[in-house]
């Protein structure tokens, strides 16, 4: 018994040592130096910051980092780390995602250094430039893409050496030049997205070593030649070739790739026509398009029967003759079926499939009687542009095709017998007026995939097919209630009817002749903002009766890459049978799924027809009126009337001559103002104008129940645009020593300074006395209000210190960062705002003085707020930004401790802040200005931002850190120096017993707060500090 209890005891002691040693280790384990600091440069550079979840201690490689947390899982920053190095006592970062992040600048020098990478997502962002060789150097990498940046130059080489890779992605970018031939040593490569990068020239003939290929993704570049035979050696199950300039005939070694799921190849734009016998095999397809590729072959061919999981099936816009099989259409996986632009004939078979949910059949040969299952109830069915003949369709049993027989091929309503000669559509949108004084019809009926109405008259229809591929639930109208630029009729352009292929208007009826069409449209699928959200591209092609007018055009490109920008275009049309067809046709060009999957293929806002060159014999009913309709009227030539006429003709010309003075003294009025219109324009480059009468009504006349303050250069209110934007305008005040040149000069300042930690500029007024300026609202108002106001916010450590850091950059690109360098001058807690999540912004840094690098003195009278004035500028007008630096120390004293930096409610040592803050750091007891409301902190990054504080307001500016250091000192990316000596400032204030000239405040917060035990520091630490 003594001797098994002696084994039990000794079992236990063995297991709790051998947890002992491996909490050991565990502690002992620690990031490489020299990978850590990199981590923090690409973090630093990028504006990024950790995430809350892997950086528990100060080094990277804890928590989610090296847990069994998923990688794909965590949040868009994130890293994952391998600590089995040097007995398990070092840890390599091995994945990296920064992902979906909006981060600005080029790809970080430092990423070089993180040897042991093998998964980096940079995708989704706004990266520009090369990708640099040195990514070559990163053999480790398996998984890497850096798809939708701003990325430019040629695809490198070098990444030729990565020879593990197996996934590689930098599709959506800006690239030249053709792929790189070294590309074809990556011998493990899976999958390769390279859709829109910008590539040309041909296929590599190198790629043939790429056997394990699984997924290609290719489209809209301008690759040539023809499509290699190597790729039918491939693995392939997913193959995407739309949109480029390949020359056909496809590649019959297509038919070894059995295991394809997902086939798309699209826009064969010459050579020989191909043949469909090399989908034979294919019968694992799910989705099959081939479209606009050239394919002169019959349907009948193939033996659809083997096709059980084929859901969606696209021939359309090639030469396919013959009957439609009824194998085809007796699938009853089939979903969608697109054979519209063929030549097919016969009659449609007399049975579908049950899953049948969309039908093309347009512009074919088709012809004969209706079959019954046309009636189906959730069926979309286009037969436009076919041959079936009158009496066939009004013996249909669908009322809705009564008017089919306008858009058959040889029986087109009132051929010879016009009944109209213009006609004009607000494409998508409701019936209105326009400033051109056209009738722009009613276009809100909803289309789907397969689709077409035909106006009650009839005077014009519309057809749409095509499917958004890969979207939950694509529209085929947009709708925004922005307000539009370059045009007067905004409203008209809030509704756009879009198509994911091809979107065809027509006129019917029309009296033959010369016609001016014109089509305006505006991009508003992209926002003009810095973000990856705006990178898109909407491209597509204008056809007029056939015709190509315009190949890929891009509404934002001709807007001068603006979105919510009226573009435009007119062309003179001959009109010879009665019809005239406009059509709008994606040729595979332009992004796919930049916001969303279904942000492509043609879009148009209204379009309108009148004649160019002849006067019409038959009505032209779409003035606003809608009567165009004349009579003539009988002259009377009795002497009354003759009396009547000359006395009536003289107090006309009377009046006109009265209107003409008033008319001559008004219009030299505006005259006047236009040119001063025009200089300020020409000063603020003429950013978004909104009018006066816009924001009075936006801001309820200005109503003080819509005052959110006041300040040194006028009020500030609350207002909703007619487009729905809840907006803070400015309005410049009468007594304000600013007049309306500089006032334009601020526009062009904030026009041209732009930061996510910057308060973002709307738009303008300059029409009256007060100028305005209209920026986004920050729906958490001023930062003082929310730490120290009436209404203040309970804002937890994170978000506190994260309000510091933004500000911090804020300031650091103002000062280094942006084209112009600006010294705020007036920094403080009001001029702080917070958005809905506590995002910081800093307003009014257009209304500070610009001055270029050899001025380090101004001569105009000091700015700035007493509290925030550093001693140089206060006493002497010695303007730097170490001003800036120096008001930011007070902000950033001020949200630390949760109090303005002047409160004569408190104890008579704590009533100004620098002087209790350096107290209580002289006393080592620094955590003690920490605002008692929080009842859990990180003790040191707390500790760390008061050091910095402390520096920021040292009284020689030579002692203040610049801006740009603030922030990497914050961040933990470097060392925090030790503040030994206190101001002078303070010294000379206390000597005094009194506050100075430029530490005095007129505020008058008053402070609850009750004394508390400090807390000691939690078991946290500086964001990716550097480990020793």
């Amino acid at each position: 018994m003594r001797v098994s209890h002696l084994l039990l005891h000794g079992g236990v002691f063995l297991l709790l040592l051998a947890a002992a040693v491996v909490q050991a280790q565990r502690v002992a384990t620690k990031t490489d130096p020299t990978e850590a600091a990199a981590l923090n440069a690409v973090f630093a550079k990028l504006g990024q910051q950790a995430a809350a979840s892997w950086n528990l201690s100060g080094d990277p490689c804890t928590g989610a980092a090296t847990d069994g947390t998923d990688f794909s899982d965590q949040n868009t920053t994130a890293i994952k780390c391998d600590c089995s190095d040097q007995n398990n006592t070092v840890c390599h970062i091995t994945r990296l995602k920064i992902y979906a992040r909006d981060a600005v600048g080029q790809i970080p020098e430092e990423l070089q250094n993180l040897k042991h990478l093998t998964h980096l997502n940079l995708s989704q962002n706004v990266l520009a430039g090369p990708i640099p060789s040195f990514i070559g150097e990163l053999t480790n990498m398996q998984y890497m893409t850096f798809g939708i940046n701003a990325l430019s130059g040629p695809i490198p080489k070098e990444l030729g050496n990565l020879t593990n890779l197996i996934s590689l992605g930098f599709g959506s970018n800006n690239f030249s030049g053709s792929l790189p031939s070294e590309l074809g040593n990556l011998f493990k490569l899976e999958e390769l997205y390279i859709d829109s990068s910008g590539l040309s020239g041909a296929l590599p003939s190198s790629f043939a070593n790429l056997t394990r290929m699984k997924i290609l993704w290719a489209s809209d570049n301008n690759f040539t030649g023809q499509i290699p035979d190597y790729i039918g050696s491939w693995n392939l199950t997913d193959l995407r070739l739309q949109g480029n300039s390949f020359q056909g005939p496809l590649p019959a070694t297509l038919s070894n790739l059995v295991q394809l799921t997902n086939l798309r190849i699209g826009d064969i734009a010459s050579g020989i026509s191909s043949s469909l016998a090399f989908i034979s095999s294919m019968t694992s397809l799910n989705t099959l398009i081939l479209r606009n590729c050239m394919i002169s072959n019959s349907l009948e061919s193939i033996d659809f029967s083997k096709y059980a999981s084929l859901t969606l099936l696209d021939f359309s816009f090639n030469n396919i003759t013959g009957p439609i099989p009824q194998a085809l259409l007796n699938l009853n996986s089939l979903n969608y079926l697109f054979l519209g632009n063929n030549s097919l004939t016969g009659k449609l078979p007399t049975s579908i499939g049950r899953s049948f949910r969309v039908l093309d059949f347009s512009y074919n040969q088709l012809s004969g009687y209706l079959p019954s299952w046309v009636s189906g109830k959730d069926l979309q069915l286009n037969l436009v542009a076919n041959n079936f003949v009158d009496n066939e369709l009004n013996n249909s049993i669908l009322p809705s095709m009564q008017y089919l027989n306008c858009l058959q091929r040889s029986t087109p309503c009132f051929l010879g017998s016009p009944k109209t000669a213009s006609f004009a559509v607000n494409c998508g949108g409701p019936l209105t007026s326009g400033s051109d004084n056209l009738r722009y019809q009613s276009d809100e009926v909803n289309l789907g995939d397969a689709s077409y109405y035909i106006t009650g008259e009839p005077t014009w229809g519309v057809s749409t097919v095509g499917r958004f591929m890969d979207a939950s639930n694509g529209g085929y109208t947009i709708r925004s209630s922005r307000q539009f630029q370059n045009t007067l009729d905004s409203e008209m352009f809030q509704n756009t009817r879009t198509s994911a292929s091809s979107l065809r208007y027509y006129g019917i009826g029309l009296e033959n002749g010369n016609y001016t069409v014109t089509l305006q449209f505006a991009e508003f699928g992209f926002e003009d903002t810095q973000s990856w959200k705006s990178l898109g591209r909407r491209v597509f092609d204008i056809y007029l009766q056939g015709e190509r007018k315009e190949q890929n055009f891009d509404i934002r490109k001709a807007a001068g890459d603006k979105s919510y920008t009226v573009v435009k275009r007119s062309y003179k049309v001959p009109v010879t049978k009665n019809f005239v067809e406009i059509h709008l046709f994606w040729a595979g060009k332009g992004t796919c799924c930049i916001p969303t999957q279904d942000n492509y293929g043609p879009s148009i806002s209204a379009l309108s027809l009148i004649p160019a060159d002849f006067t019409p014999t038959v009505s032209t009913s779409i003035s606003p009126e809608g009567n165009n309709n004349t009579s003539k009227a009988g002259v009377s030539t009795s002497k009354a009337g003759v009396i009547v006429g000359v006395v009536v003709g003289v107090t006309i010309l009377g009046l006109i001559a009265l209107a003409a003075i008033l008319i001559w003294r008004q219009n030299r009025r505006k005259r006047k103002l236009s040119l001063e219109q025009q200089e300020l324009y020409s000063i603020v480059g003429r950013p978004n104008v909104i009018s006066y009468g816009e924001l009075r009504s936006a801001t309820e006349n200005f109503s003080s129940s819509n005052l959110l303050g006041e300040g040194g250069y006028g009020a500030v209110y609350k207002g909703k645009l007619t487009d729905g934007r809840v907006v803070a305008v400015k309005q410049l005040s009468q007594t304000s020593h600013q007049g309306k040149v500089q006032f334009a000069a601020e526009i062009q300042t904030i026009s041209r300074v732009q930061h996510r930690n910057l308060v973002k500029l709307y738009g303008c007024c300059l029409e009256s006395n007060n100028p305005l300026l209209v920026y986004e609202y920050m729906d958490n108002g001023s930062l003082d209000k929310a730490l120290f106001g009436t209404g203040k916010l309970n804002i937890d450590w994170p978000a506190r210190f994260g309000i510091c850091l933004g500000i911090a950059r804020g300031l650091a690109y103002l000062h280094e960062e942006s084209s112009i360098r600006v010294v705020h001058r007036d920094i403080k807690a009001s001029n702080v705002l917070l958005d809905a999540y506590l995002n910081p912004k800093i307003s009014d840094f257009g209304l500070a003085k610009l001055y270029d690098d050899k001025k380090t003195h101004v001569s105009t009278k000091v700015a700035g707020t007493f509290g925030y004035l550093a001693p140089e500028y206060a006493m002497r007008g010695r303007l730097t930004e170490k001003v800036d630096v120096f008001a930011f120390g007070v902000v950033l004293l001020e949200t630390l401790a949760g109090r303005p930096n002047y409160d004569d409610a408190l104890e008579e040592d704590k009533i100004y802040i620098f002087e209790w803050a350096w107290e209580l750091y002289e006393n080592n007891y620094p955590l003690g200005v920490v605002d008692p409301r929080l009842t859990e902190y990180d003790g040191e990054e707390a500790l760390r931002a008061i050091r910095v504080a402390l520096l920021c307001t040292q009284g020689s500016p030579h002692q203040r850190p610049s801006m740009s250091r603030v922030v990497t000192m914050l961040a933990g990316d470097v060392e925090v120096p030790e503040v030994v000596t206190k101001p002078s400032y303070i010294t000379e204030w206390q000597i005094k017993g009194g506050n100075t000239s430029f530490m005095g405040s007129d505020v008058s917060w008053r402070s609850s707060s009750a004394p508390r035990e400090i807390i000691s520091p939690q078991d946290s630490s500086p964001f990716l500090s550097s480990v020793e």
